[in-house]
């Protein structure tokens, strides 16, 4: 005699199994999303790195003739003070020619040439020219501090300061008319560390940093200081303030609280991944109204195991 079995059990088994699929599916959805999220982390990063590498090279052409021209100056100013010269001796010359037509010959050339207003005028055009160059030198100088494609992706012991200084020229039109910086250095050491990537964590927080101060003209404060082992950085605004319901989701992927087409979302998350890896942490605190300071802080040497190495177990 064949057994049928209850509807009831029939139903109980389904319901299971569905219950099973939708587990399933929400496990897929959800490592479906972290897939998301680590593919646009490593293509940001990526985009970083050639922007890196654009600028190293954008500089490296730049510096090439910046170099001969600004050499080419410092030997003008010395022919044209040889050309002074001459001139002191031709004008010496005019008093003993005094009363012939030489004499009013070279005496009207002179006033149609304005050589007095050329003597005062040449040396300071060389000057402002000469000072102009040197700012174009800085800034290719910064691009490339703050690219570093020159280290090759590798750990070196770096100046922090300098990472940081490089990186404020570089965001100088994002942050001056926005807020006064403030300096207030403390004496750290040299850090282990990958620059290039520190000065993205810098520039993303110099740029949130500017953008949450408001209308009102404000202030950006850097504090630096070692604790032990540990450096620390500290980048201050005095603007809107985090609310506390975001605080805990700023390092999320694509969460931000800016409008629509004004952020990715992925600053702060990428500074995270970045500060993680030099096995730091980075720290946030803020008031509505009053501001936020964002605080990383990063081990001077990395942990002996990463440096370690492998082993055969033998």
């Amino acid at each position: 005699m064949n057994m049928v079995p209850a509807s009831g059990a029939a139903s109980g088994d389904d319901n299971e199994r569905v219950s099973q699929l939708l587990l399933a599916n929400d496990e897929l959805t959800k490592l479906n999303g972290q897939l998301h999220d680590a593919r646009d982390k490593l293509l940001q990063s990526e985009r970083l790195a050639s922007i890196g590498q654009l600028a190293a090279g954008v500089a490296h052409e730049i510096n090439n003739p910046i170099g001969y021209i600004f050499s080419n100056f410092g030997m003008l100013e010395k022919y044209m003070a040889r050309v002074f010269q001459m001139l002191d001796a031709y004008e010496a010359a005019e008093i003993a020619l005094a009363g012939t037509a030489v004499a009013a010959g070279l005496k009207a050339l002179r006033e149609e040439t304005e050589i007095d207003f050329l003597r005062e005028d040449i040396p300071v055009l060389m000057a402002e020219s000469k000072e102009g160059i040197g700012r174009v030198r800085t800034i290719v100088q910064n691009l490339k501090d703050f690219s570093r494609v020159d280290t090759l992706q590798e750990w070196v012991m770096a100046d922090l300061h300098h990472g940081i200084d490089s990186t404020l020229n570089m965001v100088s039109n994002e942050v001056k008319y926005k807020a006064e910086v403030v300096r207030e250095y403390g004496t750290i050491a040299q850090v282990e560390c990958l620059p290039s990537e520190l000065n993205q964590v810098f520039m993303n927080l110099l740029v949130n940093a500017s953008h949450a101060i408001g209308e009102k003209r404000g202030v950006i404060t850097l504090r630096t200081g070692q604790d032990g082992s540990n450096v620390w950085i500290e980048i201050r605004d005095d603007g809107a303030g985090i609310a506390p319901e975001n605080l805990t989701r700023i390092f999320d992927p694509f969460f931000t609280t800016k409008p629509v087409g004004k952020g990715t979302g992925l600053g702060l998350s990428l500074s995270y991944g970045i500060v993680k890896k030099h096995l730091g942490r980075i720290e946030v605190e803020s008031e509505l109204g009053v501001g936020t300071t964002f605080r990383v802080v990063l081990p001077v040497l990395r942990a002996v195991e990463l440096r370690a190495e492998p082993t055969d177990g033998t």
